[in-house]
Order: structure tokens, then C-alpha cells, then sequence
């Protein structure tokens, strides 16, 4: 029985068509065994369901459609989709005109259209493209395809440069090639060594005594400047010769280079090559030849240093080589963890002292893990560049203009969060036919659109209780496109604004996961759309006014699309601790009885990742999940799906609602999830588990350790139990670093609290695990041991990374969570 839709106890769903930015109503030896492909068919509308049904591959279901992108003449679609028993994809065309699913592109002819829109040249004949590192080019008018570059360089990023030249990147540098003549000319050779020292000149004494007496010595030394200066004159004169060498120094990275569609400046991003510590290595026990094999992975936030980063422009003209000043950057010198940092010595007996060098205000390109655009951005004609960059230590992001004649970086907008900048929601670029520029910004607590006349205030474009994301300016710089959670924190719509009167228009009416690519001709939506109960598809949709969205594709299964599936309800839970409401999904039995004296036992699911949403209106990554939560519900469970604070999707304060205290936040909000159900859906409070994987394994030990009456037992998956030892691009955000703060990393570190575990625990644990290593439930299985403790179990996964892969381990994993609830959740 499918349940209807409560989509929050004081937000409905309303048409935001037309809203301004100013409005009050703001858009809320043997032979080995073959392994055959799964049987599509496995589940029938009148069967029960098993965990064995559940826990197989997924083929079984369908397979979405994804990476879609548009053909040149918008007439065609294309889309990557998986394989039925394979782990390749395949790649289909749809007549946008036609019918069914399209019809797959042969290996042979997979080039003839690359993986992604390529870039048009702007005289609007060619399409260039990267394909297997080489560089093509395709007609739009007969989608004949020339090879410009085929060697075993990986060639890629084309670039149509001012002077009709086509530039690409091998490596960190440039070449361009001429579609006339197919010429290919290298425009910069950026050398990571010291420059060769010239023919040296007699220093002392002794030195030119020997040149003046000994004519053979002397006639040595004239010989080489002989040579060297042909070199150099070969260099400037020979019209034949590569570019001069630019010697960058020993010891760097190229983080970045960027080249100016003039096709006459680089900008070059530099890092200090870091020694890797000894130790970062993880154990396989079934390698391919039966012995251990050694994995080298990640270093920890303990161990990681703070990069030394540079910035550099590089005239070509001339290979003028210089430094880009960044100290002119406001608040760069900020003393941001001083009061972190007095807090800690007192805590732990020192006396606070400003650091004499705060490495952790290093400055490097903003790293949006969300986002392929560059941080760095040309204007159309290639005169002026902006950089986005950040502290090493995440409190500041700038996005700034290089000012060329002083070569030093000038702040446009500058960012500050005392707890952290977020990797996502930094999306920006200059428009086509001005130089005013587009950025996203958490500046009013939520991702909004700013407009901005560089030197001049930046102006809102969107503004309200929601994240603006996924930015498409168009040609003319009429419209920028966007996608927004406006209406409701869990459906996600399309939207444009009008630049020049701020005019919003909700162009989609979905009710699900939107994300959308714009056609060539910019008059039609390529969406891609999920619901609670069918994973991603295909739809099309004109952008003028009233139009609706057509489905194109269907590969959602029969088998899938026909069972009864048991939809959650997405409910507002009131919170204790702040003024928002928590969202969260929740599952109710199909004969769910409010009123019935035999309360219901529940069950908390807790989402992975920290910053994720999962309380929202389309598919969830978790459906394996979504899966075994209807058989919960069939076996008497209501099931709740919580989007904690620190979930994604609720803006900025929520987001950092866990900064220097991960665990507690969240735990406060699955108490208040517990006390939710008691009132309004019949459940048993002293008959509650808990259970999730990575972040939500995390959540599931800081649960039953901080709040052991909370929940009767839980199950930990591939969870977090010392935070020193996660990685630091994600950690240091939140905990800053274990010398700065070590302070919160006790606070948020379940290893800390195990003496409070007094029910049923089960761990679960992958030993290929890259991400949250084997060793942190190694770890705090010792110190449960020393604790004698005596309620909790390990099951290890041998072969399994932080994804589980094999249906049998995913299968041996689900077996044991639900038969810990049903032991300990019994009546």
C-alpha cells in the first residue's frame, strides 16, 4: 500500500512562478567458477519480501540513464547507462522526436560523440571534444569527426582561442592546432627543474689566472658562450623552434595552469612537493596470489601539512615568469582559531601563544567537491582572470580579480565562516558581454545567486530559506538557469532568473530530484528526475512559460515498478534544540493502526556522509535501504529516516550545527525523532534500534555511548571511531586539526565515550577499506575489550571496500542488522 506524501508540518507545496528577489513570498588451478549475470526477473507483486531478494545485484531493478548530454543540433540526446551483469557502460542515443529508450552506440562509434558536450567553436561550425586523451573535432553540420591529436599523450580541456586556433592542455601545457594546415604549435613548456646555469665566468683568482694563461682553457670557455648564444638566438629567430623553457624550480607541483582565450597569459598554480610518511598502507588478505598484499592509502588529518601554494602569470610573448602577490587579501593575517586555540591550553594546562607562522592560512584553489568548472575564470575576451581561493585552514574563501600591472590578487567578494567553508555552493563565472560576474555565496545562511560589477556592492538575485545550485548562463546573459529546493526542503525544481528585472520563473513542476541540461538552442530543459519509488529518468520540457515535462525514458523494471512498494512519508519532527524543524522520512506498516493498544517497535536509520540529504522526495542512493525498510514494515516496524543537522540541504547553520562537537547534535535530533514516534506513530520508545554505515556507523556508536537508554541496540557499518585518523580534507573542516583542536576531536570521537556502551552493538567492517580504515574498529574493539565490555559483536568483510560490491557480503551484512532487532527489539 503506498502512502501519501506529508511534505512538512508547516511548509506546502506552492507555485513560486514570477517571484522577485524582493518579495515577501521567497521561493521556499582449477578453472575458475563463471560468474553468470543476475536474473532480471527476481520479484513478483504477490511475494514477500526477502532479504535475498533485497541484498541482489541491482541489474535486477533497471539501470538509470546517466551523464545525459545533448547532441550539437539538440535533435538527439545521449546517456551513459550500465550494462545488465557487466561493470561497463554503454552509451545510448535518443531521438529527442522518437520513442522507447534509444538504441545503443557501438564501441566503433563511441568517439563520433564523446562522454560530454564539447565545446562549440565561436563561429558555431565545429564541436571539439576530448575522447581516450586525444583531441577530435566534429562537424555540426554533417557530424563528420576529424582526429586533431592521436599519440599516447593524454590531450584534453580544448580551448577556442580569440585567434580562431584551437588550444588544448597535455599535462600542465599548452598546444593549439590550426584546422586549416593541422599544425600543432606548443605555446608553453613549463619545466619543474632549476633553469641550466649559463657558461660560468672565472670567480677568483686562481680561476682567471688559468684563463689568461692557458689559451686551451680560455678558447673552451669562449666556445661554450659560442654555443650558448646560437641556442639562444635559435629560440628567438628560428621560426621553426619550440617555445623557450620556463623553469619552474625543483621541488613543486602544478596544481593548476589556466590559459586566456587570447591564447597570450597563463596563470600557473604551484605547491611545494610534500614527503609522504612512512606507514600509510592497508593489508589485503585475498590478494590475487594468496599473500598479503600491501595497499598504499591516504594519509591521515594527524599527519597532513599545510601545502605551500603560489600563484604566477606567465606572459608568453615574451616567457616573462612572475609571482602573483596574494597578502593584499582582507583578513588573510587573521588570528581565526585564536580563541580555539585558548581554549584548548587552558584545557589542557598551556598558556596560550599566537603562532609565529600560521601555515593554516595558506592559500589554495577552492576545492568543490560537487563542481568540474575551474576555479579560475576568463572573461570572454581573455583581459581579465578571477581566481577562487581559500585558507588551508577553510575559514575564507575570496573570489578575487588579478590586477595585472601590479600582479597581485584584488578581493571582489569575500567569505568568512567561523566554523567552515562549505565545498560546495562556489560555483561563479563572468558573463558573455560584460564584465560584471555571476557567484554562488552562504553569505545569508543559505546558497543564493549574486550579480556583481567587480568593484562595486554584489546584488542578490535569489534570496529566501533555500539552496540555490547547478548554474547555466545563457548566450545572450538574459537568464542564469539554477536548481532549488524553493517549494519545499525536499523537492528540488528548476528556476531562472531574469538578469536585467529579477524576475524568477519556476520553469519545472516535478515534485522529486531535478537536475537539468540546458539545450543548445537554450529553449528546452533535458531533465533528470527521480521520485521515492523510481530511480532517475529521462524527461524533456520546453523552458517557455506553461509548458510541462514529458517522460522520455523508462528503465525502471517491471519487476521493480509493479511490487507494492511501502513509500515513506516525509514529515517535520519539531526540534528541541533549534527553531527549524528536522526532517525525515518515515515508514509505516500497510495496516498501520494509530490507535491500537500493542505499540509498534521502530527502527532509526542514520544516513552516511554527514553533509547528505536523504529525508527528500526522490530516489535515494540508499535503496538497498528504502528496500529493507519496507520489509521492516512488514514484519511490524515503523522505520524513520532522519536528515540530522549537519544534513545537507537545510542551509548554512544547520550544515555547521557540528562544528567542534560531531555526535552531539545529531543525537539530540534522534531523540527528538524517538520522542516523534511515541506521539504520532504508536511507537513502543523502549522498543527502538538504530543502525547506519560510515558517518551514520558513527552516529550509531556516539548514540548508544552518550545516550544508552536511548536506543535497546544498534549496528555501526564501516563507521568512524577515532576522528585523527579520517582524512583531512573532510575532517579538518569540522574538527579543525587534531594540534590545533584536539579538544574536539575527544568531544566528537566515539573511541572516547565506549564506557558508556550498556546495550546490544553490532559492528560491521570492511577490511579494504580506504576510506574509514579497518584499523578504527580494530581500534575501539580493543579498548570495548579493555573496557570489558561485553554486549557486542564484529563481523569483518574480507574483500569489501567502504562500497560494499558483492550481493553475499551485502546479503551477510543486512542478515545480521535484522536479526539484531528482532532479538532485541522483541517484545
Amino acid at each position: 500500500m503506498k502512502k501519501g506524501l506529508i511534505l512538512g508540518l508547516s511548509l506546502a507545496i506552492t507555485a513560486c512562478a514570477s517571484t522577485t528577489p524582493e518579495s515577501d513570498a521567497q521561493l521556499q588451478y582449477t578453472a575458475p567458477k563463471k560468474i553468470t549475470p543476475p536474473a532480471v526477473d527476481t520479484l513478483k507483486p504477490s511475494e514477500t519480501l526477502t532479504l535475498e531478494k533485497i541484498m541482489a545485484h541491482p541489474d535486477w531493478m533497471g539501470n538509470a540513464p546517466l551523464a545525459p548530454f545533448w547532441s550539437d543540433d539538440g535533435s538527439h540526446l545521449f546517456y551513459q547507462q550500465k550494462v545488465v551483469g557487466k561493470e561497463q557502460y554503454q552509451l545510448v542515443k535518443r531521438a529527442v522526436a522518437g520513442s522507447g529508450n534509444g538504441d545503443v552506440v557501438s564501441l566503433a562509434d563511441e568517439y563520433r560523440f564523446g562522454k560530454a558536450a564539447g565545446e562549440l567553436s565561436p563561429d558555431n561550425l565545429n564541436v571539439a571534444y576530448s575522447w581516450q586523451g586525444n583531441i577530435l573535432l566534429r562537424s555540426v553540420k554533417d557530424d563528420t569527426v576529424r582526429v586533431l591529436t592521436q599519440t599516447s599523450n593524454q590531450d584534453a580541456s580544448p580551448l577556442w582561442l580569440s585567434n580562431e586556433l584551437l588550444a588544448f592542455k597535455r599535462g600542465f601545457n599548452y598546444f593549439t592546432v590550426s584546422l586549416s594546415s593541422g599544425q600543432i604549435q606548443q605555446l608553453t613548456d613549463l619545466q619543474l627543474s632549476e633553469a641550466p646555469e649559463a657558461v660560468p665566468e672565472p670567480e677568483d683568482h686562481i680561476a682567471r689566472e688559468q684563463h689568461k694563461l692557458i689559451a686551451y682553457v680560455a678558447l673552451k670557455q669562449q666556445r661554450a658562450a659560442e654555443k650558448d648564444a646560437e641556442k639562444q638566438a635559435r629560440l628567438a629567430d628560428d621560426p621553426t623552434m619550440a617555445v623557450a623553457p620556463v623553469y619552474l624550480g625543483e621541488g613543486k607541483e602544478v596544481i593548476e595552469t589556466s590559459l586566456s582565450p587570447a591564447g597570450d597569459r597563463l596563470i600557473i598554480v604551484l605547491r611545494e612537493k610534500q614527503e609522504r610518511p612512512d606507514g600509510d598502507i592497508m593489508p589485503n588478505y585475498i590478494g590475487q596470489d594468496g599473500r598479503i598484499e600491501s595497499v598504499s592509502v591516504r594519509q591521515r588529518v594527524h599527519d597532513q601539512k599545510a601545502p605551500e601554494v603560489s600563484f604566477w602569470s606567465l606572459g608568453l610573448a615574451n616567457n616573462e615568469l612572475q609571482q602573483i602577490d596574494t597578502s593584499f587579501l582582507p583578513g588573510l593575517g587573521d588570528d581565526v582559531l585564536a580563541r580555539v586555540r585558548a581554549e584548548n591550553a587552558k584545557i589542557y594546562g598551556d598558556e596560550y601563544q599566537p603562532p609565529e607562522e600560521d601555515k593554516g592560512r595558506n592559500l589554495l584553489l577552492i576545492d568543490d567537491w560537487y563542481w568540474s568548472q575551474s576555479a579560475i575564470q576568463w572573461n570572454k575576451d581573455g583581459t581579465r582572470v578571477a581566481l577562487m581561493v581559500a585558507t588551508w585552514d577553510n575559514k575564507d574563501r575570496w573570489l578575487a580579480e588579478l590586477d595585472w600591472q601590479n600582479q597581485r590578487l584584488n578581493s571582489l567578494h569575500h567569505l568568512r565562516d567561523e566554523a567552515w567553508i562549505n565545498y560546495k555552493f562556489n560555483s561563479y563565472g563572468w558573463l558573455n558581454r560584460s564584465d560584471d560576474i555571476y557567484f554562488l555565496s552562504e553569505q545569508s545562511g543559505y546558497s543564493h545567486l549574486y550579480l556583481m560589477t567587480p568593484g562595486k556592492r554584489a546584488k542578490a538575485l535569489t534570496k529566501g530559506e533555500y539552496e540555490v545550485d547547478q548554474l547555466t548562463l545563457t548566450q545572450d546573459d538574459q537568464f542564469i538557469y539554477f536548481q532549488a529546493n524553493a517549494k519545499h526542503p525536499g523537492i528540488y525544481e528548476i528556476y531562472r532568473v531574469d538578469l536585467a528585472s529579477g524576475k524568477i520563473d519556476e520553469l519545472t513542476d516535478l515534485n522529486g530530484m531535478t537536475e537539468y541540461v540546458l539545450s543548445p538552442a537554450e529553449d528546452k530543459l533535458l531533465l533528470s528526475h527521480s521520485k521515492l519509488d523510481q530511480h532517475t529518468e529521462l524527461y524533456l520540457q520546453e523552458v517557455k512559460g506553461g509548458a510541462k515535462a514529458t517522460r522520455l525514458t523508462h528503465t525502471v523494471s517491471k519487476a521493480f515498478s509493479d511490487y507494492p512498494w511501502v513509500l515513506p512519508e516525509v514529515v517535520a519532527v519539531p526540534s528541541s534544540h533549534t527553531e527549524h524543524p528536522i526532517y525525515a522520512r518515515v515508514y509505516y506498516p500497510a495496516d498501520f493502526d494509530k490507535s491500537r493498544a500493542d505499540k509498534y517497535p521502530a527502527v532509526i536509520f542514520n544516513h552516511g556522509a554527514g553533509y547528505l540529504q536523504n529525508s527528500h522526495l526522490g530516489w535515494s542512493g540508499y535503496f538497498r535501504e528504502f528496500m529493507f525498510h519496507s520489509l521492516l514494515t512488514q514484519q511490524g516496524y515503523v522505520v524513520m529516516d532522519m536528515d540530522y543537522r549537519a544534513s545537507k540541504g537545510y542551509g548554512r547553520d544547520w550544515r555547521t550545527a557540528i562544528y567542534r562537537d560531531m555526535g552531539r547534535p545529531e543525537t539530540e535530533d534522534l531523540a527528538d525523532g524517538v520522542s516523534w514516534m511515541g506521539e504520532n506513530a504508536n511507537v513502543d520508545t523502549q522498543r527502538v534500534g538504530t543502525y547506519g554505515g560510515s558517518y551514520g556507523g558513527f552516529m550509531t556508536f556516539m548514540a548508544l555511548f552518550t545516550q544508552p537508554d536511548l536506543f535497546q541496540c544498534g549496528s555501526a557499518l564501516r563507521p568512524v571511531t577515532d576522528w585523527a585518523h579520517y582524512n583531512y580534507g573532510y575532517t579538518s573542516n569540522i574538527l579543525n586539526t587534531p594540534q590545533v583542536d584536539p579538544l574536539a576531536y575527544e568531544r566528537s570521537s566515539p573511541i572516547y565515550h565506549a564506557e558508556g556502551l550498556n546495550k546490544p552493538l553490532l559492528i560491521n567492517a570492511p577490511m579494504l577499506d580506504d576510506n574509514v580504515f579497518f584499523q578504527d574498529v580494530v581500534r575501539l574493539v580493543q579498548r570495548l575489550i579493555e573496557l570489558e565490555k561485553q554486549d557486542f559483536e564484529t563481523a569483518i568483510f574480507p574483500v569489501e571496500p567502504h562500497g560494499f560490491r558483492q550481493p553475499s557480503s551485502w546479503l551477510d551484512e543486512y542478515r545480521r542488522i535484522h536479526k539484531l532487532f528482532g532479538e532485541c527489539l522483541a517484545k
